[in-house]
């Protein structure tokens, strides 16, 4: 345990060099900006000692490995995200742990999430998941919606009851215009998070970047990074 302590110490404390750099470039405040660790396919013990070393902020993306570290990680002061792609048939559990949905992409997803925090008595955040390789009408291949649909989503979070609109996020598209063009891309996302405050004042997160390309998000103004193997590793392959 010892070793993978100070394996995540010093990949953290890289990780914090870039966001504070990038911030500086960028001539951000360092506090502008909070960083999420992703945390799909690692067990508990390793949010314990994210948890140790200061991290305040986890996601995860798949509700059946999510439940039960969260369950495992109760005793602990954390803001837990969902990220992934959620089923209506998911959200119940998801509704338990979860501090913010950051993947609402449909109606339907709304009007359940809804009715869940009601059932459990809490507030949901919720973030617009913008597909930037969508057509009108359809989803994108990461899952969110087409830009032309964020105002009716997220007029549908505000009126609902146990949801709360916090903004915006989306993942850098593989293909459309803004494939490989990540810094255009969360600019775009930028321009549309402006909009939506218009109408909703409160609605200022904007999640956007990952380890490959942090940099690109801040610069372009993201409040929030997801960053996971950068902090925990590669990966291992799920069965």
């Amino acid at each position: 345990m010892t070793d993978r302590r100070a394996q995540l110490a010093g990949n953290l404390a890289r990780v914090e060099e870039r966001i504070a750099s990038a911030c500086d470039a960028a001539g951000r405040a360092r506090e502008d900006v909070t960083l999420i660790v992703v945390t799909k396919t690692y067990p508990a013990s390793d949010v314990r000692i994210l948890h140790e070393l200061g991290v305040r902020h986890v996601a995860e993306n798949r509700d059946q490995d999510a439940a039960p570290k969260a369950a495992e990680c109760a005793d602990l002061s954390l803001t837990w995200h969902f990220v992934g792609q959620l089923q209506t048939n998911k959200v119940r559990s998801v509704t338990s742990y979860a501090d913010v949905v950051q993947s609402i992409d449909r109606i339907r997803l709304v009007n359940a999430l809804s009715a869940a925090a009601s059932r459990e008595g809490r507030e949901l955040g919720c973030l617009v998941q913008v597909a930037l390789d969508a057509e009108s009408g359809e989803r994108g291949e990461r899952g969110g919606v087409a830009p032309d649909g964020i105002e009716e989503l997220a007029a549908a979070v505000e009126s609902a009851p146990g949801l709360r609109l916090d903004g915006l996020m989306t993942v850098a598209p593989l293909a459309g215009p803004y494939a490989g063009r990540q810094r255009a891309a969360f600019g775009r996302l930028m321009e549309f998070s402006s909009r939506l405050r218009a109408n909703h004042p409160a609605a200022n997160m904007v999640s956007a970047g990952m380890s490959s390309d942090l940099e690109d998000a801040i610069a372009a103004g993201a409040t929030h990074v997801r960053v996971g193997t950068a902090v925990l590793g590669v990966r291992p392959r799920l069965g």
